[in-house]
């Protein structure tokens, strides 16, 4: 061999090589920026900006209209646009197939793609009338069509080697929707259980005013176990309660049914708030599936001017007064629920009807990075308009904690008495027992 030809030879090679190289690079890149979380929008989002950044002009994804349960099936796909990268306005192309035709119809290049498992590169007209080539390549996984990724390039071809990119990250993509829709179908199955079992809670005595709120967290976290609870007891008390189940996911909302129906058994007693405690931990602990829990019970006597509390790991009550300040009410700790160890204690407190008891789960007051007892001073230091009705109390609370942008679930009930304690019963001051 020539040494002109052998240098020849070495340069294709360096190239190939070279080629190669770039190729693992834009491979590698797509495996870092495509699927970063469990929401699908963002994995369309993240799918159409790499294709946009590496091969295109623009980019779309496109995802099948499922059909409703029971549903007749459509006689041809159609599509809903979830996002966009690049120029937009060249996503207003028309392909010469779909001309008379409406968008995305049965000969398209998206659902041939879809029906041949493979990307299809057509001719398309942009507005204004210069000439473009795009890529329709189909989101496949497990056997299911997902949608298509549409590339458009402005006045040039896509090469052999930009075809297989987007099909590469096409196919990262799809198994990442697979996982992103069987994250919200979990989700909204913990959802659908939670609400209903918060949407039935027991009914107070008529001399109690109530009002609740519960706010699920942001669609990237899973529902909480958090929950509450009103029992009606003898002699015109109500033990109210507040928990919160350690985790996220279906399985702890599931176990925050068993507490719940458990306490509601337990309650139903008539023991002090103490030993329910003591006896839903002993009864919880035999089952060593259960997820520990905190809870907070308030037995509230309207009678008598006063209410009971205990508390198994749980967050302190606050009480909102006539001119509404707001106090926390120092409440023993004992150990959550389901650990066995038991050790919980009364404390007693008096509570007119111009006052305000609030109990919350974590979600309310704790802020990431900062110390839980700086978290309730913020919440122990607020003025609240005075006069405010329980649900004006929630409302007022909820909008300065910024409760409904809070980085986990948020429960919280207000209570308030309707009339002033019978004669005799005098002012209780707080004991411990």
């Amino acid at each position: 061999m020539a040494l002109s030809e052998r240098d020849g030879a070495d340069a294709d090679r360096d190239a190939e090589h070279a080629r190669v190289l770039a190729r693992l690079r834009v491979v590698e890149e797509a495996a870092e920026r495509i699927g970063t979380t469990l929401d699908e929008r963002t994995t369309c989002a993240e799918l159409s900006r790499f294709a946009c950044q590496h091969v295109c002009d623009a980019a779309a994804v496109d995802l099948l209209v499922e059909d409703a349960a029971g549903a007749r099936p459509r006689s041809r796909p159609e599509f809903r646009r979830v996002a966009t990268a690049g120029l937009v306005r060249v996503l207003e192309a028309r392909f010469p197939e779909e001309e008379g035709t409406g968008r995305r119809d049965g000969g398209s290049p998206a659902v041939r793609a879809l029906d041949e498992g493979h990307p299809i590169t057509s001719a398309t007209v942009l507005p204004g009338g210069l000439s473009a080539e795009a890529v329709s390549v189909p989101l496949l996984a497990q056997g299911r069509r997902y949608g298509v990724l549409l590339a458009l390039r402005a006045g040039g071809r896509f090469t052999e080697d930009e075809t297989a990119t987007v099909h590469h990250a096409a196919r990262l993509a799809a198994p990442h929707l697979v996982h992103a829709r069987r994250h919200a179908a979990v989700q909204r199955t913990a959802m659908d259980l939670q609400r209903a079992l918060l949407a039935e809670p027991g009914r107070p005595h008529p001399n109690l005013e109530l009002a609740t709120r519960y706010l699920p967290s942001g669609g990237s976290a899973l529902v909480g176990g958090d929950w509450f609870e009103t029992v009606r007891l003898h002699y015109g008390r109500t033990l109210l309660v507040m928990g919160d189940v350690m985790g996220h996911g279906l399985d702890a909302a599931v176990d925050m049914n068993a507490y719940r129906s458990n306490l509601r058994y337990v309650a139903s007693t008539d023991l002090p708030p103490h030993r329910v405690l003591r006896q839903l931990d002993a009864a919880v602990a035999e089952d060593e599936t259960r997820r520990p829990a905190t809870c907070l019970l308030a037995r509230v006597d309207p009678a008598r001017g006063i209410a009971a509390f205990a508390s198994a790991g749980h967050l302190p009550p606050a009480v909102v007064g006539k001119d509404g300040t707001a106090e926390l009410v120092q409440v023993p700790v004992g150990p959550p629920l389901g650990t066995g160890v038991g050790g919980y204690e009364l404390v007693t407190r008096s509570l007119t009807p111009e006052e305000t008891l609030l109990m919350f789960t974590d979600g309310l007051v704790e802020r990431r990075g900062e110390d839980i007892d700086v978290s309730l001073s913020r919440l122990g230091g607020m003025r609240l308009p005075a006069g405010a009705g329980v649900e004006g109390v929630l409302d007022e609370v909820l909008e300065r904690l910024d409760g409904y942008h809070a980085e986990d679930d948020v429960a919280v009930l207000a209570a308030r008495m309707r009339h002033h304690p019978g004669p005799g019963a005098g002012p209780a001051k707080p004991v411990v027992v």
